[in-house]
């Protein structure tokens, strides 16, 4: 099968790489000269909006880091239907399977939502720090554990919750996790729809009904000053 994935491009460059490895959970709390190390192991492509990081069903050889821009894993069912996993951001990353088979496939397709710098290790490389630094393993687990509960409770919330309480909750983590009320959502309508298991015509008319209702403001298709905090988790 043709492997797509993030492979290295002649556009490396060592100090892109070094910051990459810095950003990411798994490898920033080893000392600054194994960091080094890593980061010379280490290769960046640049993707345009639009490219594909890898493709579901192609072989998984490499882990890739998120340096700059932002990009969405999703798969499809078998009707098409688009359902999003998960928007990856500066220090995330994909292909963890290839840390730990050599004859791993993606499930997923990884794509730019912009223009995102990639940074890419080989599986070889990788199982090599894993034997010389085994705490590398343990904050593997660690962030895949985080992933796996996100996404057992997205599941959750999807099948027992109501799509008013879903968008309330979504935008509640947001004021967590951007630390302030005046919001930039993360994503599309179409997207957002996808991750919260609805359409977007719906988003758009409980998102209005919540402006009505005097608990948000919106500002352009994803700009929204959380105005009542207390209401939308109370949905």
């Amino acid at each position: 099968m043709k492997q797509h994935g993030c492979a290295a491009s002649d556009i490396s460059d060592s100090n892109i790489e070094a910051l990459c490895v810095s950003m990411v959970p798994i490898f920033n709390h080893l000392p600054s000269q194994h960091l080094a190390s890593i980061s010379k192991l280490a290769k960046s492509r640049t993707f345009e909006r639009g490219e594909f990081i890898h493709r579901s069903g192609e072989h998984s050889n490499q882990l890739c880091i998120v340096h700059r821009g932002r990009v969405k894993v999703y798969r499809l069912s078998e009707s098409g239907k688009e359902q999003l996993v998960r928007i990856l951001t500066p220090g995330d990353f994909t292909g963890e399977l290839a840390m730990f088979s050599s004859d791993s496939f993606h499930e997923t397709y990884a794509q730019a939502l912009e223009k995102a710098d990639i940074c890419s290790i080989q599986r070889t490389d990788l199982q090599t720090l894993l034997l010389e630094h085994p705490s590398i393993s343990l904050h593997i687990l660690n962030e895949l554990a985080k992933r796996l509960g996100k996404s057992e409770q997205q599941s959750t919330s999807i099948a027992t919750d109501s799509v008013e309480t879903r968008i309330g909750l979504f935008l509640a983590e947001q004021v967590e996790q951007q630390g302030s009320s005046k919001l930039t959502i993360p994503m599309s309508r179409k997207d957002l729809a996808s991750f919260l298991g609805t359409t977007p015509e719906t988003i758009s008319r409980r998102l209005a009904q919540f402006e009505e209702s005097g608990w948000i403001k919106q500002s352009g298709q994803r700009g929204v000053l959380i105005l009542d905090l207390d209401a939308l988790l109370l949905l």
